[in-house]
């Protein structure tokens, strides 16, 4: 899927929250979103994702942010604001939330 196949609720949470961050953090979700069949599954891959980068050490911001990390701290701060995000949106039922294509 595409991230402009996302509700608008989601595209925010997600999307948005991490380009407002780091455009680099945005890359992330957007290759992620390839991999997935639909907006449940990009949430839940998301999901696991923010897990995964909650381990990551320096060596490992500093590749994904092409040289220019964060610090630590901030990092997770986001990370925790996204999970808070994907959370409030998960509790819209589908066909409450609003589409740009559709």
């Amino acid at each position: 899927m595409d991230t402009g196949d996302l509700s608008e609720e989601t595209y925010r949470a997600i999307m948005i929250e991490s380009e407002n961050f780091n455009h680099d953090l945005t890359l992330q979700f957007g290759l992620l979103s390839g991999e997935c069949k639909d907006e449940e599954e990009f949430i839940a891959k998301s999901l696991n994702l923010i897990e995964e980068m909650k381990e990551y050490d320096e060596i490992d911001l500093d590749d994904m942010f092409f040289g220019n990390p964060p610090k630590i701290k901030e990092f997770h701060i986001i990370l925790g604001m996204i999970t808070e995000n994907i959370v409030e949106v998960k509790k819209i039922p589908p066909e409450k939330k609003e589409y740009f294509y559709g």
